[in-house]
């Protein structure tokens, strides 16, 4: 089996029961989950190997983070143990008109802390067959940017496939570095890239060119990020494939889903769900990016059938309350297929 690496920080998410807000709540709920960590899990769910590197505190919160991994059947061999803290965001859910919130409290986390020659990325990789990071590992410190630099040429140097998912965080960014020749470095070692139009604006100053992308419902078209697909492949000549979610934001409450892959050639745009009655949207673009690793890998030949899985897994994410993706490959194929009844299976 093709075995994949993930390299980000976990946290402890503490969010109030159901809908109550921050100021309502006296208890809260216990998650651990992160961008990269996430996509870990949901490759584990899959039966793909995977290994999810980070570094943690040594004590019981981090040991928590850990186990919460080892649950999942991802692998913890390579993580490293070091500083004070283990990272934490709180999240308020939004529901009907009021949208979600998420406070972070990160600073001076042990991931926070990391720097380059921590890890060692020649035995990390050994054996692997595709690396995976995000635009937030990189946001979190200027040690964890570095590290995050010295990974993916190593992966490169060892011929391994690598990916972003470029998830521009506003909260986040607040070391004073230049967010811009950052990213850029790093992601032109990149053969798959996802971003939506944001994270492109905001990390390269790419837009749609001729076209206002539309933000509300079933107003969103995918032929309005092909432009931004090919102005990131010519900036990026590395990447074979530039793929991006469409999300349409009726509330918070319902949502439209849907996905596109440009091949440089070709546009692949997937089926259009509507997601009715969130339960819990955080980790969708996650468990997206975790279905397409899984379909690019499966189904080499076949990128349609790719995106048609991860825009399925994610779909269903959106249903399971946590930041972790916890469905099967079956459930995937079966909304696949089409059945989306949601019936007792007996």
């Amino acid at each position: 089996m093709k075995r994949v690496v993930t390299f980000g920080e976990i946290m402890l998410r503490l969010a109030p029961e159901g809908f109550l807000r921050f100021s309502q709540s006296n208890r809260f709920d216990v998650v651990y989950g992160g961008g990269e960590s996430n996509v870990a899990v949901s490759l584990a769910n899959y039966g793909i190997p995977v290994d999810f590197v980070t570094r943690l505190p040594k004590n019981d919160l981090g040991e928590c983070a850990m186990m919460e991994m080892r649950k999942r059947g991802v692998n913890v061999d390579n993580i490293i143990y070091g500083g004070d803290r283990l990272g934490i965001y709180f999240l308020e859910t939004g529901a009907v008109s009021r949208g979600s919130k998420v406070v972070y409290d990160r600073a001076h986390s042990a991931m926070a802390e990391i720097e380059p020659g921590m890890i060692n990325w020649e035995e990390v990789f050994k054996g692997a067959e595709w690396f995976h990071w995000t635009g937030i590992t990189p946001a979190i410190s200027q040690g964890a940017a570095d590290a995050c630099l010295e990974a993916v040429k190593v992966a490169s140097k060892l011929g391994v496939t690598i990916s972003t998912d470029l998830n521009y965080r506003a909260k986040l960014w607040k070391f004073g570095a230049d967010r811009v020749a950052i990213m850029t470095e790093l992601t032109s070692y990149c053969d798959v890239i996802l971003g939506n139009e944001e994270d492109a604006e905001m990390h390269f100053g790419i837009k749609p060119e001729g076209i206002s992308v539309q933000t509300q419902g079933h107003e969103i078209k995918a032929e309005a990020f092909l432009s931004v697909c090919q102005q990131m492949m010519e900036k990026f000549p590395k990447a074979k494939k530039v793929i991006t979610t469409l999300r349409g934001s009726i509330s918070a409450s319902h949502n439209t889903w849907a996905g596109v892959l440009y091949d440089g050639k070709k546009m692949y745009e997937s089926h259009q769900y509507q997601i009715t009655d969130i339960v819990d949207r955080v980790g969708g673009g996650d468990s997206f990016m975790g279905g397409l690793i899984y379909g690019l890998l499966t189904y080499p030949d076949d990128d349609q059938n790719a995106l048609n899985f991860a825009v399925a897994a994610s779909c269903l994410k959106h249903t399971i309350k946590g930041d972790a993706n916890l469905v099967t490959v079956d459930e995937v194929k079966k909304l696949m297929g089409g059945d989306s009844s949601g019936r007792v299976a007996r």
